[in-house]
């Protein structure tokens, strides 16, 4: 147990006013639930605080669980309390700021400061009890993605209980059979396009064969976020920034495997597109769903699985092939950062506009006809604010010596190595149909190695940051001394001071 851990485990010694005793039945009493609640055994109140003289909390005894650890970087687990056998879990529904990019941050709403919330790990068999306190503006409600629980603990608002109001609290209890990579979210369709969704992991009874080494959890997000507003847009069809584990590459942190490692990645997908999840230099087989754990006779060898909406996906192989390879999702457009449409006609050519609205990426002509230039084919769709076109702006540099002063510009933020000028293009690349396609360019111009440099990225190639956007990691399989080095980095990461990072 490393020391943040522990230091917030002895400090948790206040349990919330919701945590009631253990019952026979399936779930509380409804009376223990909402409102005025009956106090849980070994609880005093102290200036209207309730104090708890049960036992110290728990993490996990890891070591002797019988399971390995389930990994999701970037994002922390969730320890437990125990009560009479019972594993008590507590979430708090709040608004967060989070960077997901350097320099990026942007209000989201998640668990316990995190977004995704943080992840949950259970044995087989486990009852729990999960306290969920509302700290939002409006309702919200706790739904357990696949769980086979009892009805009344669902999380279906106006089904299985009313919503939990703004400063309210829900106490669900239940008991868990199953094995397998599952998630818990918010039943608000707009709450989980704010990022309000988490990993719950039951490890099974019985490990599963084969064994695995390292045992990672990816959740997929994406967001509709303009440039002007650190607010994503809930509402938007369409999607600018992707992320893993609530990370837009290159900000996203490494996974770390020893050559010859047995992996396994469990990808969790709650939100509106479908995701081709693909990893390079080696081959894989699709161990699970979020239905739990398949049989062997349905594994085959793929690299790229598709995690579509509201699904998870286990995959395993061996770690053979030493290098930092990409896992990615292989849409071309979950691969770029701040991906929005560029408004106006374009200054450089006719006929061909960007941000159209909606109506017109449609075919729902306002004016004109059919073939005049004015409805000719859109790049792009605005971002859920209507059509744009009508502003004519420049698409880009006219050229790249007016373009090169504001870009040099940006070269005064810390760990930017921005060097528009010095962009790898012809001479006449602005003559090109077709160029620039992305606003950013991929390459070394946008490289940012310094703003993103952790224990994780030790001994990268210079430049790696210049082509790792969107939804996109790495896994860097590395020789032993190479693999030992960066764990003994993370452990003098872990003993420094906490610091502030930058942006947020």
């Amino acid at each position: 147990m490393d020391r943040s851990r522990r230091n917030f485990l002895q400090n948790s010694v206040v349990l919330g006013a919701g945590v009631v005793a253990t019952r026979a039945a399936a779930s509380p009493p409804l009376e223990n639930r909402q409102g005025n609640m009956q106090m849980p055994r070994g609880t005093k109140m102290d200036n209207d605080k309730m104090h708890t003289h049960s036992k110290p909390s728990q993490h996990m005894a890891l070591s002797g669980a019988g399971f390995l650890p389930v990994v999701t970087p970037d994002v922390p687990d969730m320890p437990f309390e125990m009560d009479n056998g019972v594993k008590i879990f507590h979430l708090v529904a709040e608004p967060v700021k989070q960077e997901i990019f350097p320099g990026k941050v942007v209000n989201l709403w998640g668990y316990n400061g995190s977004a995704p919330g943080p992840t949950i790990q259970i044995t087989q068999g486990d009852r729990v009890r999960i306290i969920v306190d509302n700290h939002l503006p409006e309702p919200t409600s706790m739904h357990w993605h696949g769980f086979d629980i009892p009805f009344d603990m669902d999380g279906g608002p106006g089904l299985s209980q009313d919503p939990i109001s703004p400063g309210g609290r829900f106490v669900y209890e239940f008991t868990l059979q199953q094995e397998g990579t599952y998630f818990y979210h918010s039943h608000m369709a707009m709450q989980e396009m704010l990022g309000m969704i988490g990993a719950f992991i039951m490890h099974p009874k019985e490990a599963y064969d084969p064994p695995v080494d390292k045992d990672f959890a990816m959740i997929l997000q994406e967001y509709a976020i303009l440039p002007n507003n650190p607010t994503p847009n809930t509402m938007s069809m369409e999607f600018n920034w992707l992320t893993f584990n609530g990370k837009s590459g290159p900000g996203s942190t490494p996974l770390i495997v020893r050559h010859g490692d047995r992996v396994r990645l469990r990808l969790i997908n709650l939100g509106m597109d479908h995701h081709p999840i693909h990893l390079h230099g080696h081959q894989f087989v699709i161990t699970g769903t979020e239905g739990g754990r398949q049989p062997k006779a349905t594994w085959g060898p793929n690299n790229t699985v598709l995690v579509g909406v509201a699904q998870a996906r286990t995959v395993e192989f061996v770690a053979n092939n030493p290098g930092n390879w990409m896992i990615h999702c292989h849409m071309p457009h979950h691969m770029m950062n701040q991906m929005s449409s560029m408004v106006g006609p374009m200054t450089r050519r006719t006929g061909m506009h960007a941000g159209a609205g909606m109506e017109e990426d449609m075919g729902m002509l306002r004016s004109g006809s059919a073939t005049s230039d004015s409805n000719g084919p859109s790049i792009g769709r605005g971002m859920g604010v209507g059509s744009t076109l009508e502003l004519a702006t420049a698409n880009g540099p006219l050229s790249q010596k007016e373009g090169s002063a504001p870009q040099r510009d940006m070269t005064g933020m810390p760990g930017m190595q921005m060097h528009m000028e010095k962009a790898d293009v012809s001479e006449t690349a602005n003559s090109v149909p077709g160029f620039p396609q992305d606003a950013y360019m991929e390459g070394p111009v946008m490289a940012m190695d310094d703003m993103v440099q952790k224990p994780e990225t030790y001994g990268l190639r210079p430049g790696w940051t210049g082509f790792m956007m969107g939804m996109m990691t790495l896994l860097r399989v590395l020789p032993p001394d190479l693999y030992d080095h960066i764990q003994e980095l993370r452990s003098e990461k872990k003993n420094e001071k906490p610091g502030t990072m930058p942006g947020t």
